[in-house]
C-alpha cells in the first residue's frame, strides 16, 4: 500500500497481503519453521557428538592433555559463539535465505574436513570454521520465526525451534556413541556433513527469503521499474549504503548486550545454564565409564536422561504456555499480553536445574545406582528447557522481527563462550572439591540466578521504559 501522507514510501498492499511472510499459507509458514528447527537440531548435535569417540581421536593425534580433548569437544561451541556475530547482521542487510544457503554449505565442507584431518592442528581449526557456520540457524531462526508468525502463534513454533539447540547436545552424543564404536570417530564427522547436504537441498527447493525489509525493498525496486517513479523507496528502507548498513549492523548484537540490562542479564542467565550443561557432558565418560563399567557404544545412551527432560518440557510446555499467559492477563486487567509474562514458566520450573545437580553430583559421588544420577540429569535438563525456551521467547517479543536476529546473536555470543571455556574448569574443579561438592558448587549458581526472572516480571516494563535501546 502506498501511505497517504506519502505517496512514495511502499508498504504491503493491505494487512492481509499474501506478499507478507505472516499471511503466507500455514504450510508454507511451517515448513520454513521445521527446516530451520531441523538445521539447528543437526549443527547442535556437532559439539557433542564426537564426545563417546574423544579416546579414539586422542589416540590418532597422540594426545594426552584433558584440556587439550575437553577443547577438542568445546571449540565448535566457540565457533558458535563467535559466527552469528557476523551471520545475524549480514542476514538483516541482504535477507536470511542467502545467508542460510552460504552456512550450510560451509559446514558440510569443514565437516568434511574434520572427517579428513591429519593432525589436531588441521582439526581444531576445521572445527571452529564449522561451528562459525553451523551456528547461523541458532541466530537466525529466531527473527525467521519472528518473520513468518504473530505473536500471539509464536510460542509453539519457538517451543519447536529451541528443541535444537537442546536436544541436538542430547541426540549427538546417543548416535555417536555408536558410530564411533562401529565405524571409528571420524565416521560422526561424515555423518553430520551428509545430514547438513539433505538439509541444504530441502531448503533450496522449499524456502524463501522472509526478512521484511529485503521484501519490501524489492517491492520497491519493481515498482520503481514498472512505474519509472525513482523516488519510490521501502517504508524500512534506510539512508545509509549498503556498507554502512553492514558496518553498523556488525557492532549492533554488542551496542544491544552492552546497552539493554534486560538482554544482559537473561544473556547471562542462558550462559550459565549453557556452560553447565556442557561442563556436565565433559563428566559423563569418566563417570559411566569409568565408575559404572559402560562400553563406549552405549555410553551416549546416558544423554537420554535430558532427551527424556526435554521431551517432557515441550509437551508441558506447549499444554501450558497459553493458558498461563490468558490466566495472568486475567488476572493483571490487560487486553494485550506483556512480554514479561513469557517468564512465569521461567520463574516455575527454573530451580529444578539447581536441584539435579545436587541430586546428580552426589549420586555419582557415592556410586548409587547408575539410574540415579541419570535421574538427576532429567531434573537439570527440565530446569534448563524452562530457562532457555522462555528467555527465546522473550527476547523475540521485546526486539521483534528487526532486531531479533540480532538480539538472539548477543545472547548467543555469552552462551557460547561460557560453553566453550566453563568446561575446561571442570577437571581442576572436580579434582579439588569431588563430583559432590563440586555439583554442589554448580546448583548453588544456578539457584542463584532463580530471583533474576522474578525481578524482570516484576521491574521489566519499567526497565524498558527507560531503557537506551528503543524495542
Amino acid at each position: 500500500m502506498l501511505l497517504e501522507q506519502d505517496a512514495n514510501i511502499v508498504d504491503w498492499n493491505a494487512e492481509n497481503d499474501a506478499a507478507n511472510p505472516h499471511n503466507w499459507p500455514g504450510h508454507k509458514r511451517w515448513a520454513h519453521v521445521i527446516l530451520v528447527a531441523v538445521l539447528a537440531l543437526v549443527s547442535n548435535m556437532a559439539p557433542a557428538m564426537c564426545a563417546p569417540g574423544i579416546h579414539g581421536l586422542m589416540v590418532d593425534f597422540n594426545i594426552s592433555s584433558q584440556a587439550v580433548s575437553t577443547l577438542a569437544i568445546t571449540l565448535y561451541v566457540l565457533g558458535i559463539a563467535i559466527g552469528p556475530m557476523f551471520m545475524s547482521p549480514l542476514s538483516e542487510v541482504y535477507g536470511r535465505l542467502p545467508v542460510y544457503h552460504m552456512a550450510n554449505l560451509a559446514f558440510v565442507a569443514f565437516m568434511v574436513g574434520s572427517a579428513m584431518s591429519k593432525n589436531i592442528g588441521q582439526f581444531m581449526v576445521f572445527r571452529f570454521i564449522s561451528g562459525c557456520a553451523g551456528g547461523t540457524p541458532i541466530a537466525l531462526g529466531g527473527g525467521t520465526i519472528a518473520d513468518v508468525t504473530p505473536i500471539e502463534k509464536r510460542g509453539v513454533a519457538m517451543a519447536l525451534f529451541s528443541l535444537g539447540p537442546l536436544a541436538g547436545p542430547v541426540l549427538g552424543p546417543v548416535i555417536g556413541g555408536f558410530v564411533a564404536a562401529g565405524k571409528g570417530w571420524r565416521w560422526t564427522f561424515w555423518l553430520l556433513a551428509i545430514l547438513g547436504g539433505a538439509i541444504g537441498i530441502a531448503m533450496l527447493i522449499v524456502m524463501r527469503e522472509t526478512q521484511p525489509k529485503v521484501l519490501l525493498e524489492r517491492k520497491a525496486a519493481r515498482l520503481r521499474a514498472s512505474t519509472c517513479n525513482t523516488h519510490l523507496r521501502s517504508m524500512l528502507a534506510r539512508s545509509l549504503t549498503p556498507r554502512q548498513v553492514l558496518v553498523q549492523a556488525l557492532g549492533r548484537p554488542v551496542k544491544l548486550l552492552l546497552r539493554s540490562p534486560v538482554l544482559l542479564v537473561i544473556s547471562l542467565y542462558l550462559a550459565l545454564v549453557f556452560g553447565l550443561m556442557y561442563l556436565l557432558f565433559t563428566t559423563f565418560t569418566d563417570v559411566f565409564e569409568g565408575q559404572y563399567g559402560f562400553r563406549t557404544s552405549i555410553s551416549g545412551l546416558v544423554y537420554l536422561g535430558l532427551g527424556f527432560a526435554l521431551v517432557t518440557s515441550m509437551v508441558l510446555f506447549t499444554v501450558l504456555n497459553d493458558r498461563v499467559w490468558r490466566a495472568w492477563m486475567k488476572a493483571e486487567g490487560v487486553q494485550r499480553p506483556r512480554p514479561e509474562h513469557r517468564l512465569v514458566l521461567m520463574i516455575c520450573f527454573s530451580p529444578f536445574a539447581g536441584v539435579g545437580l545436587f541430586i546428580y553430583g552426589w549420586t555419582a559421588y557415592y556410586k548409587v545406582h547408575w539410574i540415579v544420577p541419570i535421574i538427576g540429569t532429567v531434573f537439570i535438563g527440565f530446569g534448563a528447557f524452562f530457562v532457555i525456551m522462555p528467555a527465546q521467547l522473550y527476547l523475540v517479543d521485546l526486539f521483534g522481527s528487526e532486531a531479533a536476529a540480532s538480539a538472539l546473536g548477543a545472547n548467543n555470543l555469552l552462551r557460547y563462550l561460557s560453553s566453550t571455556f566453563l568446561p575446561l574448569a571442570g577437571p581442576g574443579m572436580y579434582r579439588a572439591l569431588n563430583y559432590g561438592w563440586g555439583n554442589t558448587l554448580l546448583g548453588f549458581l544456578a539457584l542463584g540466578f532463580v530471583p533474576a526472572p522474578v525481578l524482570l516480571y516484576k521491574y521489566g516494563e519499567w526497565l524498558r521504559a527507560r531503557d537506551a535501546v528503543k524495542f
